[in-house]
């Protein structure tokens, strides 16, 4: 029986889906804007993908504790406008002739820094608006509209792209933020302003909380590295699995399409099997087992060959990552959302995702260079082989005792203010 999680909780379903489908709309509009109009070699490409990452998460830093204290509704709108102003400020450049390489990269920079602290706000959001023993349903919903939209959207986009140029996504996208704020708006409700009795004033100490707080928590700290370690190489593989694809076994852009778009169907059914898995087998179990199988499959992919083989090979690959994946993420994130102390979950998901972009961003580049050392199937091969031993990273069994928000972790130090639960 599908489980009914209010009205409240549909209109930011409905807000995040809306996103979502824009944002897979807009993808890889960027790298096309700089090849097409901007006549970028592939240098500058692969500085618009890292750089964008990078600098976004480090302009990021101080957003997690400046989030912490605020309402958190206001602060998603807030990160949602950011985002469509910065994002239509291309094809308003494009339309006068003033777009160049550098607006390019900042409104990437922007646009990182702000879905991190919108990220930020959201979960801690989604804890206050739905009890905790629906989390993970709230949890599967979202990822598997994720993969819904990742299955639809780029092709979509491409088709777009192809009938009306490489702005018109971004518009699109741009225009999801525009919609997904004023739905996120449109929830309504009271959120109580978080107590803090220290000054306002940002201290130095407040910028590392949620990594000492990670760092110091017995599960989460395993979970995060290994969420690091396995997002990190998959990504650094992405361009250059592109380039073998493409370029050297001579596969077209729809084969190229088809043979990523087809698996999402696997997060789909991960993300919809992740709550009945866990009330069967409990959230460890599951955890362990689906992130021991995610880090599997990529290998397989360093052993594509040309035509009908090696299209079979890869959706086999990515069907049984994607399902994985699918299944993973959701429980991943309930856990976090349940066992982290309130009054310090913000600046925990902000660190989280800040360290995602980061590693994601230095492993792209140390990969690209890797692949122009040897080749890009030897750099995917490395991938894989590392990747076979991250699942040592994921805990094997659950501690006694778990911090909840009347304990403190050993070593983390008092909440700034002494804020506690609201």
């Amino acid at each position: 029986m599908r489980r009914k999680l209010g009205p409240r909780f549909g209109r930011l379903w409905a807000a995040y889906a809306v996103s979502a489908y824009g944002s897979s709309l807009g993808f890889g509009a960027f790298p096309l804007i700089a090849v097409l109009v901007l006549d970028s070699g592939p240098a500058q490409v692969a500085a618009l993908a890292a750089a964008g990452r990078a600098v976004g998460a480090l302009v990021a830093v101080p957003l997690g504790p400046w989030v912490e204290f605020r309402r958190k509704r206001p602060v998603m709108v807030a990160m949602d406008l950011t985002r469509f102003a910065a994002l239509m400020s291309v094809p308003a450049a494009y339309a006068l002739g003033w777009l160049g390489f550098v607006q390019l990269l900042v409104v990437s920079v922007v646009v990182a820094a702000a879905e991190i602290a919108f990220r930020a706000a959201s979960g801690a959001y989604l804890r206050t608006l739905v009890p905790a023993d629906d989390l993970l349903v709230a949890n599967s919903r979202f990822e598997s509209t994720t993969w819904t939209a990742t299955m639809v959207g780029p092709p979509l986009g491409g088709a777009a792209i192809g009938m009306f140029g490489p702005v018109v996504t971004v518009m699109a996208d741009a225009g999801s933020y525009l919609l997904s704020a004023l739905g996120i708006r449109s929830v309504g409700g009271v959120e109580p302003r978080p107590a803090r009795t220290a000054p306002p004033r940002l201290r130095v100490p407040d910028l590392f909380e949620g990594w000492r707080y990670i760092l110091a928590h017995p599960t989460l700290r395993p979970l995060f590295l290994n969420a690091i370690a396995v997002n990190g190489l998959i990504m650094a593989s992405e361009p250059l699995l592109a380039v073998l694809l493409l370029r050297e076994l001579g596969f077209a852009p729809w084969q190229y399409g088809l043979v990523f778009a087809l698996p999402c169907v696997g997060g789909l059914l991960g993300s919809r099997l992740a709550h009945r898995l866990v009330a069967r087998r409990g959230q460890r179990t599951v955890l362990l087992v689906a992130g021991t199988l995610r880090a599997i499959w990529p290998l397989g992919l360093a052993f594509v060959q040309p035509g009908i083989p090696g299209v079979v090979l890869i959706l086999t690959v990515q069907f049984g990552l994607v399902t994985c994946c699918g299944l993973f993420n959701p429980v991943l994130a309930t856990y976090r959302l349940q066992h982290t102390d309130p009054t310090r979950l913000a600046r925990t998901l902000a660190a989280w995702s800040i360290s995602a972009g980061a590693s994601i961003a230095a492993l792209t580049a140390v990969w690209g260079l890797l692949a122009a050392a040897t080749s890009p199937r030897v750099a995917i091969a490395a991938a894989g082989v590392l990747l076979l031993a991250t699942p040592l990273l994921l805990p094997r069994h659950e501690p006694t005792t778990l911090p909840t928000a009347k304990e403190e972790v050993p070593g983390s130090g008092p909440a700034p203010g002494g804020a506690r639960a609201r």
